[in-house]
C-alpha cells in the first residue's frame, strides 16, 4: 500500500500540468520561455498557501540542468546554507530554493549576497508575503519577482474532476455538486481541495456513490457555499471588512458569526487588526489599542467563549469614526518608489560622520517649538504631500488643525531661506 499523500503523488512534473499560472508557465509564459532559452535568474514568487508556488519551484529544478538545494528560511541557520555552498563547490552554479524568504535574517542575507552576485547561487524565493514589504532590498533588486494569481473555484473544479481517476478506487461515483462543495470550501487551496477528495476516497469502497450530503459529513468542513454565490473565507472577510467600514453593526455581527462558525480565530483576529489600521485608524487611535488586547484575551479564551470579546470589539469598530487617511499616505508614498525608483537621500540627512559631502544638519530641538525649516524628501520629491488629513474625527482634526499650522509656517520659512540662499551666492 503506497501511503504517499494524493496531492504529492499528483505534484505536477512539467508546467502544462501547473493550473492558474498561465502568464508564468503557460505556452508563453515568463519562465517557461526563460527556460526554453537555456537562462535561469534568481526569482522571488509570492502569493497565497496552496496555489503552487513551491510546484512551481520544483519544476524549474528538473527542468534545469543545475544541481538544487532547499532552505527553509524560519529553521535552517547559517551553518545550513555555508553546507550547501561546500557540498556545491564542484559546481559552477546551483539552483538554491529559499522557503519563507522574508524570515530570512540579517546576516544569513548579507552571507548569501555574494554568491547570489556571482552567480554561483541561483536563488527561487518562495513567499506569502509582499516581497516588497517583507524582503530585504539588497536580495530583493537581484530578483524578478512574480506574483501567482488566486486559482479560480472553476479551474479548481475541473482538475478534481481530471483526478478523480488517480483516486484508489476508481469506479467512484460522484456527483457535481460535490466537486463544487470541495472546490468552494478550499479557501483556493488546490492542496486542501486535493485532501478532501483524498479523505472521500480513504473512506469509500468501489462502486460507492457519493453524493453531498455523504461529503459534507465526511469532511466536516462547514458549508462555504451555503448562498448562491459560492462564498468562501476570503469573500466572508471581505464582507466583514466592508461591513465595519460602512458602519453596518448589524452585517458586521453577522459576517462575525459566520466566521467564528468556520472556527478560524487567528484569520479572523488578521483581519480585525487589518481593518482597524486601514479603516479607522486617526480617527480613533485607541481602538488600534484595543484590536490588540482583545487578540490577546481571543488567544487566551479560545472559542466558544472568544465570540464575547470579537463581538464587543466588531461592535466598537462598526461603530466608531472612520479614517483611511494613514492608509492612503503610505500607498501613495509606495507607489512612488514603484514607479520613480529611490531617490537620494538629502546630504545632511546622512548619518555618516566621515561622509564628506554632508551638508550641516540643522537639530530641531535648536530652535523654538523644535521647528526650523530644512529639506527632508528627495529633491525629486519636494513639495509632494503623502498624508491628507481627514476630519471625521476630533482626534484628527486637531491633528489636521496642527498640519496647516506646519504647512504655512514651512511655507513661509522656505521663502526666507531661499532667499538667505540666493542672496549668499
Amino acid at each position: 500500500m503506497d501511503y504517499k499523500p494524493l496531492a504529492e503523488k499528483l505534484r505536477p512534473e512539467s508546467f502544462d500540468d501547473i493550473i492558474g499560472q498561465d502568464y508564468l508557465v503557460g505556452e508563453n509564459g515568463t519562465i517557461r520561455k526563460m527556460l526554453e532559452n537555456d537562462r535561469l535568474i534568481s526569482i522571488i514568487l509570492y502569493g497565497n498557501p496552496g496555489i503552487g508556488k513551491t510546484t512551481i519551484a520544483r519544476v524549474i529544478t528538473k527542468q534545469f540542468p543545475f544541481e538544487s538545494y532547499y532552505f527553509s528560511a524560519s529553521s535552517d541557520t547559517k551553518a545550513t546554507l555555508k553546507e550547501i555552498i561546500q557540498s556545491s563547490k564542484n559546481y559552477r552554479s546551483i539552483i538554491l530554493i529559499i522557503d519563507e524568504i522574508h524570515r530570512m535574517n540579517k546576516d544569513i542575507q548579507d552571507y548569501l549576497l555574494s554568491f547570489m552576485e556571482t552567480g554561483k547561487i541561483i536563488v527561487i524565493g518562495l513567499t506569502t508575503v509582499n516581497p516588497y514589504l517583507s524582503v530585504n532590498p539588497a536580495i530583493r533588486s537581484r530578483c524578478s519577482i512574480f506574483r501567482l494569481n488566486d486559482l479560480k473555484q472553476s479551474d479548481i473544479k475541473k482538475y478534481l474532476i481530471k483526478i478523480t481517476s488517480k483516486l484508489e478506487h476508481k469506479n467512484l461515483i460522484i456527483n457535481d455538486d460535490v466537486y463544487e462543495y470541495i472546490s468552494n470550501s478550499c479557501g483556493n487551496e488546490l492542496r486542501v481541495a486535493i485532501n478532501n477528495m483524498e479523505l472521500l476516497d480513504s473512506v469509500s469502497k468501489d462502486n460507492d456513490h457519493i453524493t453531498l450530503e455523504f461529503a459534507e459529513k465526511t469532511i466536516t468542513t462547514p458549508n462555504l457555499h451555503l448562498d448562491k454565490n459560492g462564498d468562501n473565507y476570503y469573500n466572508l472577510l471581505s464582507a466583514l471588512q466592508k461591513s465595519i467600514r460602512g458602519s453596518d453593526v448589524h452585517a458586521a455581527i453577522y459576517y462575525t458569526a459566520r466566521l467564528i462558525v468556520l472556527g478560524d480565530l487567528e484569520i479572523i483576529l488578521r483581519r480585525l487588526a487589518a481593518c482597524v489600521y486601514e479603516d479607522i485608524a486617526l480617527a480613533n487611535p485607541t481602538l488600534c489599542e484595543k484590536v490588540v488586547l482583545v487578540a490577546q484575551a481571543c488567544r487566551n479564551l479560545g472559542f466558544p467563549e472568544a465570540r464575547l470579546p470579537l463581538a464587543n470589539i466588531v461592535i466598537e469598530m462598526a461603530l466608531s469614526p472612520k479614517s483611511n487617511s494613514a492608509c492612503l499616505a503610505i500607498d501613495k508614498a509606495l507607489a512612488d518608489i514603484e514607479s520613480k525608483g529611490n531617490d537620494d537621500v538629502p546630504d545632511h540627512l546622512i548619518n555618516i560622520e566621515t561622509y564628506t559631502k554632508r551638508d550641516s544638519y540643522i537639530y530641531p530641538h535648536d530652535f523654538k517649538n523644535a521647528l526650523v525649516y530644512q529639506q527632508y524628501l528627495p529633491d525629486n520629491l519636494v513639495g509632494t504631500k503623502y498624508y491628507i488629513p481627514n476630519t471625521n474625527s476630533k482626534y484628527e482634526a486637531q491633528m489636521a488643525n496642527y498640519y496647516e499650522y506646519l504647512e504655512k509656517y514651512y511655507q513661509e520659512a522656505k521663502k526666507q531661506f531661499d532667499s538667505l540662499k540666493k542672496n549668499s551666492k
